[in-house]
């Protein structure tokens, strides 16, 4: 085997316990205080982006978000940071209903992340609605 097999096997094996570990024992829905915090990882695993899944931990207090976390993912780093820096707080104060339906605008050049984290918050607010307590 070449050294660069080795590295790109070294590397696959990494990220694989990378992710992993951000997954294990985590609940798709968790509460602390009278926040609630939903957890996309199994909730949206058939929602692909680019390369992959963009995970995320989504907040929520008296029914409006607070903030969503983006999680470890296999996006390519560079489109998916815009992403995270044009998207992810656009939800921030929308009830659970409005945020459902919103038309969050995209990231040029990072069509299908857009596009993947928008459904991933879709469905984390939808398990949200039909779980909460």
């Amino acid at each position: 085997m070449k050294l660069t097999n080795i590295k790109m096997v070294a590397l696959a094996m990494t990220s694989a316990l990378v992710l992993t570990s951000a997954m294990a024992g985590e609940e798709p829905i968790t509460k602390n205080g009278k926040q609630t915090i939903i957890n996309t990882t199994t909730i949206a695993r058939d929602v692909k982006g680019y390369i992959g899944t963009t995970p995320v931990k989504i907040y929520i207090t008296n029914n409006k978000i607070d903030k969503i976390e983006a999680l470890p993912n296999e996006e390519t780093p560079k489109y998916f940071f815009k992403v995270k820096k044009e998207m992810l707080d656009k939800w921030n104060g929308m009830t659970v209903n409005k945020a459902i339906s919103a038309k969050v605008d995209g990231v040029t050049g990072a069509t299908l992340s857009s596009d993947c984290l928008r459904e991933t918050v879709k469905k984390g607010l939808q398990y949200y609605k039909k779980n909460k307590k």
